[in-house]
């Protein structure tokens, strides 16, 4: 059934809208994290709580932002449809996690304690949650199907980059320079192939969409540049900030850097793919999956690969052993549940979202009576 020019006018000014919105939003908590600043002198715990809740804001509204500009802006160069999902967003919504890692190891190069372990940690913690709670919030929403190509391509390579990250990490307690740079290639060899698979690829996600996609507004090349520098901008001051604070509080709490790049940067980090699922979920039979399988992808060997090329990270006597023996194999084993779950029947049914997400309630249980 088509649109009236109404209705089609009305959806072709929604994404004036949702920019003017993030602007906005972005800007009030640039300024609170401002003011919060201002008035402490004594970093107590709650005022470094709320700041760290605000920077996390900034991070995923800056970092939406920044790809709705580079979007716009790559649309206005030509630029396919297909080329600007496989790079732009794919990279854009992982984006909060690569500074965020990069943030902390540049601490860990100036010797700041547990930096390394908040990197290590906040990227399995993003894997663990996007592929298990967020993956099991989307699915309790809608039940999706799942195309057999998602397993044997990207599902696949998903466990593979998982594992070697891992066993990266494993073999002497720390990625080196030449291990993300190891993580970092095999990303873009990954990029290089899908856009050689491009054309097959959308068909795949024409099938899925529908014949309806809404489109970039109509703004000019000079508002998206802006868009893009002021996105970047906030986002890079955001991660800064959250890496800062996540540690002070950490020492505050005595509570391991692991744990809170785990829970609280993981969680925090995963929002911009959450949004981006809920939104797929409601419009496509699957999309929502795939964004997930292409941002854990993404993590474990581009954000995590840059960090370690910035500076070796090295997991400290502070993390008590937590990072390898808890948080890896947990990180593991969701994922493997999530494929189990892709493969039975390839369609997620309610039933398996709610297991998903039950999984990472149990592992915070766990991670609790571990410390």
């Amino acid at each position: 059934m088509g649109m009236s020019m109404e209705q089609k006018d009305e959806l072709m000014g929604i994404p004036q809208l949702i920019h003017f919105n993030a602007m906005l939003i972005t800007g009030a908590l640039f300024l609170g994290i401002l003011l919060a600043e201002s008035i402490t002198k004594d970093n107590s715990m709650v005022i470094m709580a709320f700041i760290l809740l605000l920077s996390l804001g900034l991070l995923v509204t800056s970092a939406d932002f920044f790809i709705e500009g580079a979007k716009g802006l790559a649309r206005r160069a030509g630029i396919a449809e297909i080329v600007i999902g496989l790079t732009i967003v794919s990279i854009g919504t992982s984006l909060p996690e690569i500074l965020v890692t990069s943030s902390a190891a540049l601490d860990a190069a100036n010797n700041t304690t547990g930096s390394a372990d908040f990197a290590i940690g906040s990227i399995l913690g993003s894997v663990l949650v996007q592929i298990t709670l967020v993956l099991g919030i989307v699915v309790m929403t809608k039940s999706v199907k799942v195309r057999p190509s998602w397993l044997n391509r990207d599902g696949v390579i998903m466990l593979l980059a998982v594992m070697l990250l891992i066993f990266f990490v494993w073999t002497d307690n720390a990625l080196e320079r030449w291990e993300g740079a190891i993580l970092s290639a095999l990303y873009v060899t990954y990029i290089v192939w899908l856009l050689m698979k491009r054309e097959a690829i959308r068909l795949e996600e024409v099938e899925d969409l529908g014949e309806y996609e809404i489109k970039g507004s109509n703004w000019s090349s000079a508002a998206y540049t802006i868009m893009i520098i002021l996105g970047l901008g906030f986002a890079i001051y955001a991660a800064n900030i959250l890496v800062d604070k996540a540690c002070h509080l950490a020492l505050e709490l005595d509570v391991p850097h692991s744990v809170v790049g785990t829970t609280v940067s993981g969680i925090g980090t995963s929002l911009p793919e959450l949004t981006i699922a809920l939104m797929a979920a409601k419009r496509s039979k699957g999309v929502a999956i795939g964004t997930l399988i292409g941002s854990n992808i993404t993590d474990p060997l581009l954000s995590i690969g840059i960090a370690s090329m910035i500076h070796p990270l090295s997991i400290s006597n502070a993390d008590k052993g937590l990072t390898m023996e808890i948080i890896a194999p947990a990180t593991v084993l969701g994922v493997l549940l999530a494929l189990i779950f892709m493969r039975r029947s390839y369609r997620f049914e309610r039933w398996e979202g709610a297991c998903l997400a039950l999984f990472y309630l149990a592992f915070l249980v766990v991670l609790q009576l571990s410390r």
